[in-house]
């Protein structure tokens, strides 16, 4: 009877593959396994799937590197001195 069990299971794992699913472990605080179980509801809902993968990617995924010139039109340039002054420097002997 346990191979029975061990192929049913198999079966479901199968098919929740071929759905797209894939099978996850994670270890957490006790406190926090009922904040998960809720996260993983709310992903499962087609209602709410939507709302919370856009509220968690926007708070916890990584962001896409940004271009260099990109960067530096964000950056703080307020009270950073960016004149270079005319003096060539010492003159050198080759």
């Amino acid at each position: 009877m346990r191979n029975t069990g061990n192929a049913a299971v198999t079966v479901h794992r199968e098919r929740r593959k071929r759905q797209g699913f894939v099978r996850l472990e994670v270890q957490v605080r006790r406190e926090d396994a009922s904040l998960l179980r809720s996260i993983a509801g709310a992903l499962a809902d087609p209602a709410r799937a939507a709302e919370a993968r856009a509220l968690l990617r926007e708070r916890f995924a990584s962001r896409k590197a940004k271009s260099l010139k990109a960067l530096l039109a964000d950056a703080p340039l307020d009270g950073i001195d960016l004149d270079r002054s005319d003096d060539p420097g010492r003159e050198v002997e080759l």
